[in-house]
């Protein structure tokens, strides 16, 4: 079968590269001192509460790896056994593109993609790296969506569609943010993947205590991103195997195996079994750049513990899973597969531009593609975002029965 190619792209996983001040332009004095950027050696590296994070190697990113410079590693052709770093190369001088909306829509343009939900960079690395003071975490997210404001806007042109941040650690001040952003025009919002700290310890944001906040959620239609960012089980895996260093492009193969992708299936099962899910059913979530290879085993999980104690459950984990999730699976994987699981509705085409570790640019897409036909093409590669969105689809032939 020919690929149907002429559907209109909508990429839902696109990125932007902040500027150095996007932490600290809006962070108020008192913690000024908690984020400084660092000179180590010929490089600059990022310090939160005085400790030095690798995450990002240059958080500056003055200069990246350009994009799609790690496709061989991850589609499997990695035959000459290059270390990421070393398919990176000397990196490229940061392009407007990835730094201000007005370029990235020139770009987007020449790519021949329609529109694109953009996530921050930076963001991977703070709740992580701030854990230990929860106040902090939340003034450096607020100081983060208030410079994206700023320099993206949330929404531009009815193209470009941003992501501010919220972080659960503090139950109040996230409805706070969520009134913040929603006033600003936000269409989505990202969350992390993983369990906050707040100032009773660590606790998974969906347990019944986080219930106002999802309940602001469920009542503004906003959709929820889990995007993956820094593993939450970094201490974990230390305990195997004494860290060199943090930086995700030097991971070893075992940390590479066993973290996986358990904080993503980790977030879900907590959403279900703690039935977040269940109390408010109108919940749109989106798992983004978390792959799809952890579906089958997450379900099989599912199947043998319902069958061993239903009453634990408020309903069927795989009914819930399939009514409010959607899924944005690697370039790389089988959309064909995650389809048959999840649902034909709720599967989304993501590039991951312009980091290095997505495609060179979107249209890249077609040599990974599985044959679809023209209406698997269509909601694929644009319309179910725009259903998440809660934007109306482009498909002629679902418009013509509308």
């Amino acid at each position: 079968m020919t690929q149907f190619k002429g559907a209109p792209i909508f990429d839902a996983d696109a990125h932007m590269y902040e500027t150095p001040d996007a932490l600290t332009r809006y962070l108020p004095e008192k913690f000024r001192h908690a984020v400084q950027y660092v000179e180590v050696g010929r490089h600059t590296r990022i310090a939160i509460l005085n400790k030095i994070t690798e995450y990002i190697p240059n958080p500056t990113f003055d200069r990246v790896a350009a994009p799609g410079s790690y496709e061989k590693f991850f589609s499997g052709q990695n035959s000459e056994g290059l270390s990421l770093r070393e398919l990176g190369g000397k990196g490229i001088d940061a392009l407007p593109a990835f730094r201000n909306p007005e370029a990235r829509l020139k770009m987007l343009d020449e790519q021949g993609v329609d529109s694109s939900i953009v996530y921050p960079t930076l963001a991977n690395l703070v709740e992580h790296s701030a854990a230990e003071d929860p106040e902090l975490v939340v003034a450096m997210i607020h100081a983060l969506n208030r410079w994206m404001l700023e320099t993206w806007g949330y929404v531009h042109k009815d193209r470009l569609y941003m992501t501010p941040v919220i972080s659960l650690a503090l139950v109040d001040e996230a409805r706070e943010e969520l009134r913040y952003v929603l006033e600003n025009g936000a269409r989505a919002i990202l969350i992390k993947p993983a369990p906050v700290k707040g100032f009773r310890g660590w606790r998974s944001p969906a347990l019944p205590e986080f219930d106002p906040f999802w309940a602001d959620v469920e009542q503004a239609g906003i959709p929820v991103v889990f995007h993956a960012s820094q593993p939450p089980l970094d201490s974990y895996i230390n305990k195997w195997e004494p860290p060199t260093t943090n930086d995700f492009t030097a991971m070893s193969s075992f940390r590479w195996v066993a973290l996986g992708h358990r904080e993503i299936t980790d977030m879900i099962t907590s959403m279900i079994c703690h039935g977040t899910l269940t109390r408010f059913p109108k919940l749109r979530i989106a798992s983004v750049e978390n792959g799809s290879s952890w579906l089958h085993p997450l379900f099989d999980d599912f199947k043998s513990a319902y069958a061993k104690m239903p009453q634990a459950f408020p309903e069927h984990p795989i009914e819930v899973f399939r009514r409010n999730i959607w899924i944005s699976p690697f370039w790389e994987g089988s959309v064909d597969d995650v389809v048959n699981t999840v649902g034909w509705d709720r599967v989304m085409f993501g590039s991951d531009y312009p980091h290095p570790e997505g495609l060179t640019e979107p249209k890249g897409y077609w040599e990974y593609a599985e044959g679809m036909d023209e209406k698997r093409t269509y909601d694929f590669m644009g319309d179910n975002a725009r259903r998440l969105l809660g934007l109306p689809v482009v498909n002629p032939a679902e418009l013509a029965r509308i």
